[in-house]
């Protein structure tokens, strides 16, 4: 019977996943989903991310019933988005898809017992199709001083993005609480998803991180963009908080994230 793995996110499970049942700290989302089937798990347990958008924070869920894999997420304000360990501890089952459901997990129940139900999920094997608009797209804006990127995912920041502007469309909190996590190099400035906030405002923990090494950072609020998709978080995300290197230059909560790109995007290197 498989084992049950424990992650801050699913861009970090090993070939020891494979066959497992995972408690990820990752929102529920399209993007979270595909990288939990290519991880080839039996089963997996996110977090709703506030829900948000076109219900973005869980549209995984049905995603991997088209695979029978059963799936559930833990309500954002019971643990810590981007915590794998706080997640088994105190999550809380939110929602579940119906492969989840046969195997008995239900709504309220905690994620370790969502976990142990989805151990007898029946091995099957999968063919999966390409990534599901998986983008690391370059956005042209006019007058910018800096590349400027869109990306669904922050694991798809690059060591050639210093300096550059990155939005993207992952939760702005932090893996596992250690700071070294909130961005992969020093950009100049990133926009995340606030996914509700949440269980000791987690969802936001990036913000103060990203303060420490000078790169001005933003969160939208999960009501204005859907998590997991960085072109929406450009084309109808709305700021819900920034932090104090950002609101130097001039952000503020509340503006829309295509002014803050352009606001950021301007600045050239020797003014910042």
């Amino acid at each position: 019977m498989p084992g049950i793995v424990i992650a801050d996110t699913v861009t970090k499970l090993g070939a020891d996943a494979a066959g497992q049942v995972a408690i990820a700290a990752s929102h529920a989302g399209i993007y979270a989903a595909h990288v939990a089937l290519e991880a080839k798990v039996a089963g997996v347990v996110l977090n709703d991310a506030g829900i948000g958008l076109d219900e973005a924070g869980i549209a995984g869920l049905g995603y991997l019933d088209t695979f029978s894999v059963p799936a559930a997420a833990i309500d954002f304000r019971s643990a810590r988005i981007g915590d794998g360990d706080d997640s088994a501890a105190r999550g809380i089952i939110s929602r579940h898809n119906a492969a989840a459901a046969e195997l008995g997990v239900r709504v309220g129940m905690t994620a370790r017992q969502a976990a142990e139900h989805m151990r007898a999920a029946p091995r099957r094997s999968r063919v999966l199709s390409a990534h599901p608009e998986e983008a690391r797209l370059a956005l042209t804006v006019a007058g910018a001083q800096r590349p400027v990127w869109l990306l669904d995912s922050a694991s798809l920041i690059a060591e050639g993005d210093v300096g550059a502007v990155v939005v993207t469309g992952s939760h702005g909190g932090l893996l596992g609480g250690k700071a070294a996590t909130a961005a992969k190099v020093d950009v100049f400035a990133a926009v995340y998803n606030d996914a509700g906030i949440g269980a000791d405002r987690a969802g936001v923990s990036r913000l103060p991180a990203l303060d420490a090494r000078g790169i001005a950072a933003a969160t939208v609020a999960a009501s204005s963009a859907r998590i997991g998709d960085a072109r929406s978080a450009y084309e109808t995300g709305r700021l819900s908080l920034v932090n104090a290197t950002a609101a130097r230059l001039g952000a503020q909560s509340g503006m829309t994230t295509r002014a803050f790109v352009e606001l950021v995007s301007r600045i050239p290197s020797q003014e910042a």
